[in-house]
């Protein structure tokens, strides 16, 4: 009689809400099966979004109706991934085993068990696509969520081009430093906000002007913008769209830091209600496809955009990778590198034995 064992990968398991270092466990679960139209991806690295945060937290508490009430029903976190094909599906014929890859498993990440927090994971093929061969796995990783977002948001709901006045508050975050780069390559005029210490960073990105948030407030400010994206929403819309020309757009991009039941949702729901009066407001959806990605890739291979990574992080050290997200002052983005001699030695892999 033959047995057949079900083939085990190590990934990060989220046991409950609450801090990353306490709900966060490294374990040995089964490895992601293949559909027809998937792709599975031995992960070479990852990165940690605002999502992934917002769900190991647990907050707006509002949201656990949907993710889980005592735990997500998806216990793996992660959506952007770069790493080699494993295997393919029987539908797709554009990726074969071996082949360097890039970009996210998000659809799949909200229903089923293949987050990429892990050895390996499973995405649908029209959300991959071959990594830029100048792009290190790590800035793969690190431009997916992000990169898209900033691309849309200035492409496409900004609709930015040579001359338009853009205003970029959290420039110096994942979103932030993308947008930067994306705006000053449709030919925009781009204001960043941020920190003291990230002035020279924002600066670097091509900010024709740089506010220090700590010393200025972009509210009260005198000069008027055709675009703001605001990444941070730490001030109320109302005074942020002060700050629009007549025909402006404002483009809200977060839920705050703040806990609790609704935490930053009604802050959202205040700019989403101005756009029924005379200010316009639209709000950025990231869509990861083949031509999204293309796009972020050649602005990637030009050297038009970069990555801006401030730290990476090993498999086993992904609950303060998260905790990093969770101070709200990351630089760039924040990655977790995976490969087999990424396990601390002096961390216990956790087989639900505690």
């Amino acid at each position: 009689m033959t047995t057949t064992t079900t083939p085990t990968m190590k990934a990060i398991v989220q046991e409950g809400y609450g801090a990353p270092e306490r709900v966060l466990k490294l374990e040995e679960v089964a490895r992601p099966s293949v559909g027809d139209d998937d792709v599975l991806i031995r992960v070479r690295a990852t990165s940690v979004n605002t999502p992934d945060w917002i769900t190991v937290a647990g907050t707006p508490r509002l949201l656990r109706l949907k993710s889980g009430l005592r735990r997500p029903s998806n216990p793996v976190r992660g959506s952007d991934v770069a790493g080699i094909v494993e295997a393919v599906g029987r539908n797709v014929s554009d990726l074969q085993p071996g082949d360097e890859v890039f970009g996210s498993s998000w659809d799949d990440a909200i229903t089923t068990e293949t987050g990429t927090f892990a050895e390996f994971t499973v995405a649908s093929a029209s959300q991959l696509i071959k990594k830029p061969v100048r792009l290190t796995f790590e800035e793969a990783a690190a431009s997916v969520m992000s990169g898209l977002t900033a691309l849309i948001a200035m492409r496409d709901v900004g609709g930015v081009r040579p001359g338009t006045r853009v205003l970029i508050n959290g420039a110096s975050g994942g979103v932030g430093t993308f947008a930067v780069q994306i705006a000053k390559s449709l030919g925009a005029e781009v204001t960043g906000v941020c920190s003291t210490r990230n002035l020279e960073l924002v600066r670097s990105l091509g900010a024709d002007q740089v506010i220090d948030y700590t010393e200025q407030d972009f509210t009260r400010g005198k000069q008027r913008y055709d675009v703001v994206l605001d990444n941070v929403m730490n001030h109320p819309p109302s005074a942020t769209a002060r700050v629009l020309t007549p025909n402006g757009l404002l483009i809200p991009n977060s839920i705050g830091n703040s806990g609790g039941f609704f935490a930053g949702l009604p802050r959202m729901a205040r700019a989403a209600l101005m756009g029924w009066g005379s200010t316009e407001v639209k709000f950025v959806t990231c869509v990861v496809n083949h031509e999204n990605l293309d796009a972020l890739a050649a602005l990637l291979e030009s050297g038009d955009v970069r990555v801006v990574v401030e730290k990476v992080y090993e498999l086993g050290e992904t609950a303060s990778a998260v905790g990093h997200m969770l101070g709200h002052h990351a630089t760039g983005k924040v990655v977790v590198a995976v490969s087999a001699r990424n396990y601390p030695a002096d961390h216990e892999l956790n087989n639900g034995n505690e």
